[in-house]
């Protein structure tokens, strides 16, 4: 596996071959649920004369047990279809506000802040185990574009920056990689099976109070406590060895996604002592007081595949292990053995100026991409796991590392006020209107101001404060700060973010017309923050054939000139994507787009596989390149707003057009 899409995919497998273990999981169930009862039964009814079943026994009872199954699966992937800030409250987690001053929170939110700026993919929302003291931490949620990250207190007051970013570049993986919908799947079936088991255990103590002497009315009948004792014990027995079963697949493929993980942290930061020291001090904590990265929360053995660290011990850790063992992760990161170390609570000056909200990014990108990370770190997170070169191998060239940290560099420099003003609901939401306003002809700017303050967004003040950061905002730093603004806009109201969007629209619509810009940060906003949003979306297409029209549509966006230039370039994208069979008549003049036709093509192409998405980019990178614009804040700005669409991080463009030459 090379990339990040091919880690999509691959996990996308992963998953169909997962569930069908389960489903012979459960056939096996079914079968010795009906064999059992049978002979229970037989003896049930001897004495009685020749056995005879009741007519759709067997029927009966294969639907029993899969209803309960089925509706126990369902009952807890309903709990948790709000993806990732479901699982991160059912774990206990404790949502960590965007503006948040407090020291340990502060680092924690840059870290993030800057890893996602770099990925390409919106700012998760941030939550931390308050009550657990251990070091550990996991990534959730059924879209790249709408996870979460969740940290103990233990990995906030235990670990450096250096560590911390090495934990947050393993979790990213599992956002890149397309393990958190695979997760959220194997929490539902699995507590479906320990329904079944639940429910025998209740059966057996009904069976039990009302003993074995009740018999039908002729005394010719079995015993009902008898047979209610029976059922409940095979249901009992058969449920949880069903979660045996369930725990051997889970943990199987937990461990070989572990590795790829710190694998993935390693190429995130350029620094094998980033998660190498933090899996360090797990090992030195569990020795020390025994709390290593342990969970206490009643949760744990529910969520124990999706966190850093094993949050519960495993009583036959070979089979049950859901994360290989330290020693064997550490000999992996650093290519040889390496001791445990103490993981003592760090003092808070070792935490520099990072508690002030008002933190520059900037400042910290030497931190995140320099010294023994060096400044490919920005261009591993582009360009993805290279499995077969070892975990410290620097992939990529320095001119690849110099275009993509250059262009980093931009959306990290953004000006002070604009960030703060991002990282607070109400403030969030005004600079995002402020971003839509036209400033350049007064008498427009007026009306859309006017509109705002009839919104009851913001009182003038606060308007004008927000208008004068967005004046300050370059046009390759727009997407980047929505990026960054995502948590905050998250926490508002229902109602107000319905708001929200009624009044950029209504901003949209001020002059009549929709410019590139508008439309891009109106469906981003549509996208990630409608009801539906974390909600996950069903994979429909294998290839872009199916979709031929959607992607004309796409690709006619990207050409700039007059019509026959526009034209030209089209056809050169084309030809990067020959299974189309994409004429010259398929290009549509930008002039005459209906951006409601675009907003539902994106929504059709984010139903792709994960490896299907990549060409779609490839075939904008074509037109771009061959028109000299590769460079251009259009492209990037145009590219980015693709990728937030259907859902996949900023690719490394030198890398991609290498594969394409």
């Amino acid at each position: 596996m090379n990339n990040f899409f091919e880690q999509q995919d691959h996990a996308r497998r992963e998953s169909r071959k997962l569930l069908m273990l389960f489903a012979l999981a459960v056939t096996a169930i079914v079968v010795v649920v009906n064999v059992t009862l049978a002979v229970a039964w037989q003896y049930a009814m001897r004495g009685h004369g020749p056995v005879r079943y009741p007519q759709g026994f067997f029927i009966a009872i294969t639907i029993g047990v899969l209803l309960f199954i089925g509706l126990g699966t369902l009952y807890q992937i309903f709990q948790l279809r709000d993806g990732g800030d479901a699982v991160a409250e059912m774990a206990g987690g404790r949502l960590v506000p965007p503006d948040s001053t407090d020291l340990h929170e502060r680092r924690l939110l840059n870290v993030v802040e800057e890893m996602a700026l770099a990925s390409g993919i919106a700012c998760p929302n941030v939550y931390i185990l308050d009550e657990e003291d251990g070091i550990n931490a996991f990534a959730a949620g059924f879209q790249q574009n709408q996870a979460v990250v969740a940290v103990t207190r233990g990995t906030l007051e235990r670990l450096n920056r250096d560590e911390l970013q090495g934990v947050v570049g393993h979790e990213f993986s599992h956002i890149l990689n397309g393990d958190m919908r695979m997760n959220i799947q194997l929490i539902g079936v699995l507590f479906g099976i320990q329904m079944l088991a639940l429910f025998g255990r209740e059966l057996f103590e009904w069976g039990a109070r009302i003993g074995g002497g009740s018999r039908s009315k002729d005394d010719k009948g079995p015993s009902i406590g008898l047979i209610m004792l029976v059922v409940g014990i095979v249901l009992f027995v058969v449920g949880y060895v069903g979660i045996f079963f369930g725990r051997l697949i889970q943990s199987a493929i937990s461990r070989q996604r572990e590795f790829l993980a710190d694998a993935s942290a390693v190429q995130f930061t350029r620094n094998p002592q980033g998660i190498g020291g933090a899996l360090q001090k797990i090992g030195g904590l569990s020795v020390e007081t025994g709390c290593g990265s342990a969970i206490q929360s009643s949760k744990a053995e529910q969520l124990s595949h999706m966190f850093l660290g094993a949050a519960r011990p495993s009583f036959l850790s070979g089979m049950f292990a859901t994360h290989p063992p330290l020693e064997e992760r550490l000999r992996r990161v650093y290519g040889k053995d390496v001791q445990f170390v103490q993981a003592d609570v760090l003092d808070d000056d070792e935490f520099g100026n990072e508690g002030s909200s008002q933190s520059s990014l900037s400042s910290q990108f030497s931190s995140f991409s320099g010294g023994s990370a060096s400044q490919q770190a920005f261009t591993a997170v582009q360009s993805g796991l290279h499995g077969d070169e070892g975990f410290g191998h620097h992939a990529g060239h320095p001119a690849q590392a110099a275009d993509n940290s250059q262009l980093l560099k931009s959306g990290l420099a953004m000006p002070d006020d604009a960030r703060a003003l991002a990282r607070e609901p109400q403030s969030a939401a005004l600079l995002v209107c402020a971003m839509v306003c036209d400033q350049s002809q007064a008498a427009q700017a007026q009306q859309q101001q006017q509109q705002i303050l009839r919104a009851g967004l913001a009182d003038a003040t606060a308007l004008q404060a927000a208008l004068r950061a967005a004046a300050g905002i370059s046009a390759g730093q727009r997407l980047p700060l929505l990026d960054l603004a995502m948590p905050a806009l998250k926490r508002l109201p229902e109602n107000t973010r319905q708001q929200l969007l009624s009044v950029v629209a209504a901003l949209i619509q001020a002059d009549g017309r929709v410019s590139e810009t508008e439309f891009v940060l109106q469906a981003i906003l549509e996208q990630r923050l409608n009801p539906q949003a974390a909600r996950a979306v069903k994979v429909r297409y294998a290839d872009l054939v199916p979709l031929r029209k959607e992607v004309a549509l796409v690709l006619s966006l990207v050409p700039q000139g007059d019509a026959a230039t526009r034209q030209q370039m089209f056809m050169q994208g084309a030809a990067s994507l020959r299974n189309l069979q994409l004429q010259a008549t398929d290009w549509i003049n930008p002039d005459q787009l209906d951006y409601q036709a675009v907003r539902a093509a994106l929504a059709q192409l984010n139903q792709l596989a994960p490896l299907a998405k990549p060409m779609l980019i490839r075939g904008m990178l074509q037109m771009a390149q061959a028109q000299n614009s590769l460079s251009s804040a259009r492209t990037h700005e145009l590219l980015r707003s693709v990728c937030a669409a259907i859902d996949m991080p900023v690719p490394d463009l030198p890398a991609m057009l290498q594969d394409m030459s």
